[in-house]
């Protein structure tokens, strides 16, 4: 897909992957949508930074484990700029439980985590489709994590959304093809405002990995324009961790 004029929707848009991605899309020449549900202050102002480089940027608020809410940001989104081509499922939430606190995975932590990670992914995707089904053409691309490919992350929950995602990811490539195209990003540890409050932990890491480094915000962005754009793909989930699943 070019990205020249093309109507993309990232969730989680305002900070981290999100907007790193939205900024590397607006300078493809692509109209982006920045999904938030906090961050309201950290999207106005890449929107803001999108619109001073000549770009086209917008922000809607929507949670998006509650349907409605995605299905209006959707439709705002269609009202606004007549069609969606593109959806970047990147929000994303977890809970810090050591992997052998069994006690502390609580039904609400079960539930919360994917009602947003794995629930809140399909209302986006159920949402977007019939416009580009209208349009034969369109492109998802999921977030996942290394944690559901190794099941080890912030808690047994996360790394079980993380799974699903990348499954869920291969039965929508199969689901939608031959005209969308669905692929996911599986990040290693990625130095986002998370890893700022754990600096710590994310030096320690970073020793044990064999690139002796963790991702930018950017690299990841990176990996999403290029499955974006490579019209061969679909059903992969690229993982971007510098060997750390090999350690």
């Amino acid at each position: 897909m070019k990205l020249k004029d093309k109507v993309v929707i990232i969730t989680g848009g305002g900070t981290g992957i999100g907007k790193a991605t939205a900024l590397k899309l607006a300078d493809a020449g692509a109209k982006v949508v920045l999904n938030y549900s906090r961050s309201n202050k950290e999207a106005l102002q890449v929107v803001e930074e999108i619109t001073q480089q000549g770009g086209t940027a917008l922000a809607i608020k929507a949670d998006v484990s509650i349907k409605n809410e995605v299905d209006q940001m959707v439709v705002q989104t269609v009202q606004t700029f007549g069609i969606v081509d593109g959806l970047v499922n990147n929000a994303s939430i977890t809970a810090q439980i050591p992997m052998e606190d069994l006690e502390s995975v609580t039904d609400e932590v079960w539930d919360t985590l994917f009602n947003v990670n794995v629930k809140g992914m399909f209302h986006c995707v159920k949402a977007v489709i019939p416009y580009m089904k209208k349009h034969q053409s369109g492109v998802i691309i999921n977030l996942g994590s290394i944690a559901g490919l190794t099941g080890i992350g912030s808690s047994i929950p996360y790394a079980a959304t993380k799974s699903a995602i990348h499954t869920m990811t291969k039965s929508l490539a199969i689901a939608l093809a031959p005209d969308i195209r669905v692929n996911s990003i599986s990040p290693g540890a990625v130095n986002t405002r998370w890893w700022a409050d754990h600096q710590e932990k994310m030096y320690q890491l970073a020793g044990n990995v064999p690139l002796k480094r963790i991702s930018t915000p950017d690299e990841i962005a990176e990996a999403i324009v290029f499955q974006m754009t490579q019209d061969s793909i679909t059903g992969q989930v690229f993982t971007i961790d510098n060997g750390q699943s090999l350690s």
